[in-house]
């Protein structure tokens, strides 16, 4: 599987380049040259988490891996709590008992779970008009409590029995459960909490990208920091699968925008909503970016919809190619079947409220 998305995002390499030098008359262009221009901010928000990821890995082996082996699950956890380009996978394997829970927590779980915590919520409250916020928060909390979905899926795919990913999951749905909890009850202080998370996390991302460019600068090594260098390799074999990665997915939303506008009158959604769904499988932002301009409907059903869907065809699928190819199937069919058991229980819950 992996080796035939590969000769997709190839050809579509090809497609973007030659759209590139005819002028980009069909857009496809404007997505390559876009991969290279995410090479900075990419750089920007992994490459200081990935040179501090030693230390921080060994401040939290020493601090949360007892409780949670405990609790009877890998310590990799810890790292599914951030994003899979903000650290969270080089986080997930230094701590991982095993490599198998650690590319399952690092890549599966931080795509989903540590997106929405680092990435989704935060920045969504911040770009979203404070009218439509208790629709986001509802599709975010639908998001999350049908997110074990996409996690049994996609770990029943990489080859774990159900009983254990059960029980290796449980800690994080209790997790899922308190969040859903918070945001439902006391969501404006659950929001300025993932505000001073965010905060921090980005505090630590500088820290490392300082340490790192001080210790490569003086010709310097420390067992307690990755290399700068050695951090900016990943990053831009992301960039380069972005290549072929933007412009594949610029051809899937043309290929299915017929159809899937066919399903939004069938499920009562309307064509922004459904625009973002197929932006959001791309790039959140500009999805979140949308929901002013949609029903009430569409707003909880395209937040529900992004917190597992959010960026797969873009940073997300590129970053597992260029770090763990074999978990690009599973991350695949985590993030949609997560994706589209949210949107199912979104459209239900409108459907009940409405009768």
């Amino acid at each position: 599987m992996n080796r035939i998305i590969m000769i997709f995002f190839a050809a579509a390499a090809v497609l973007g380049g030659l759209d590139c030098i005819a002028g980009n008359k069909k857009g496809y262009g404007e997505r390559f040259e876009e991969a290279f221009r995410l090479l900075g901010p990419t750089a920007l928000s992994m490459a200081g988490m990935i040179c501090i990821s030693p230390a921080l890995s060994f401040l939290l082996e020493r601090l949360l891996a007892p409780l949670l082996r405990l609790l009877g699950t890998d310590p990799a956890l810890a790292g599914g709590f951030f994003a899979i380009d903000m650290g969270g996978y080089q986080l997930a394997m230094q701590l991982a008992d095993s490599p198998e829970w650690g590319g399952f927590f690092g890549i599966l779980v931080g795509a989903v779970f540590g997106c929405t915590l680092t990435f989704t919520l935060p920045v969504g409250i911040g770009v979203i008009e404070e009218a439509d916020s208790g629709f986001f928060l509802k599709g975010v909390i639908l998001g999350l409590i049908t997110m074990p979905a996409g996690f049994l899926a996609g770990g029943l795919l990489f080859g774990f029995a159900p009983g254990l990913l059960l029980r290796r999951l449980a800690v994080l749905l209790v997790c899922a459960l308190l969040l859903s909890a918070g945001l439902w009850k006391c969501p404006a202080k659950m929001v300025k909490g993932f505000g001073l998370f965010v905060r921090i996390l980005k505090a630590l991302i500088t820290l490392g990208l300082t340490l790192g460019a001080v210790l490569y600068l003086l010709d310097l090594e420390s067992r307690w920091i990755t290399p700068v260098m050695d951090a900016m390799q990943t990053v831009s074999s992301i960039c380069v699968v972005m290549l072929g990665s933007l412009p594949a997915a610029l051809f899937v939303q043309r290929l299915l925008r017929v159809p899937l506008q066919k399903a939004g009158q069938l499920l009562r959604l309307d064509e922004t909503a459904v625009t973002a769904i197929l932006i959001g499988t791309v790039s959140v932002l500009p999805a979140l970016t949308m929901l002013k301009d949609m029903s009430p409907r569409g707003r909880v059903a395209v937040s529900a919809y992004l917190v597992s869907a959010a960026s797969l065809m873009g940073a997300h699928i590129a970053f597992t190619m260029g770090v763990a190819p074999g978990l690009t199937g599973p991350l695949i069919v985590c993030k949609l079947t997560g994706a589209f058991a949210a949107l199912a229980a979104a459209l239900l819950t409108q459907d009940r409220k409405a009768g």
